[in-house]
């Protein structure tokens, strides 16, 4: 009889199965215990780096044109950034930016460059040599004697004084040496 109302408690006794308790949960076999929690840490991290310097160009009109120099030279600078590191299990799970410090500021580079156009030379001043005794003030670099004309040595002139060139025209050019104007006479 012990059986029987065993049966009879379980569902299985003699007439229809009944199909489901009422209490689904009450045969459920028993929860597994879940993971163990993780252990997790906070830590504040530096971190350094450098900063890298920028460079600039100026004009100098104290230096030539073409020239160009450092005038400043470029150094880096240097940053500490502060972190909040978040490690779960000692695995780094995150890191949140707290501050950034600049403590030492980085110096630009500056290169001059020369803008100043050079001077031309100014031309050696004409010292005209003292006439020598018999040659016309008017000419330089050869003796034009004077005389009522004077051609160019082997060209198409009759004289009656010749000179064998170049001379410089230095003042009027009363024998009309300088045929093509250039300041030059008997260069052809």
């Amino acid at each position: 009889m012990v059986a029987a109302s065993l049966l009879a408690l379980a569902g299985c006794g003699g007439a229809a199965h009944d199909p489901a308790p009422e209490t689904p949960h009450a045969f459920a076999a028993p929860a597994s215990a879940g993971p163990s929690p993780k252990a997790t840490t906070f830590e504040t991290v530096e971190v350094s780096a450098s900063i890298p310097f920028e460079r600039t160009t100026v004009d100098d009109p104290e230096r030539d044109a073409g020239v160009t120099e450092i005038v400043t030279p470029g150094a880096l600078g240097t940053k500490v950034s502060t972190y909040r590191v978040t490690r779960v299990d000692g695995v780094e799970a995150a890191r949140t930016l707290v501050s950034e410090t600049v403590t030492v500021a980085p110096v630009t580079e500056v290169t001059a460059h020369g803008t100043r156009e050079p001077q031309a030379a100014a031309p050696a001043p004409f010292v005209a040599a003292e006439p020598a005794a018999q040659c016309d003030p008017n000419y330089a670099d050869a003796c034009v004697p004077i005389a009522s004309d004077v051609d160019c040595a082997g060209g198409k002139g009759n004289g009656p004084a010749y000179v064998q060139g170049p001379v410089r025209v230095v003042g009027t050019d009363i024998y009309d040496l300088d045929r093509d104007g250039d300041g030059i006479g008997c260069d052809k």
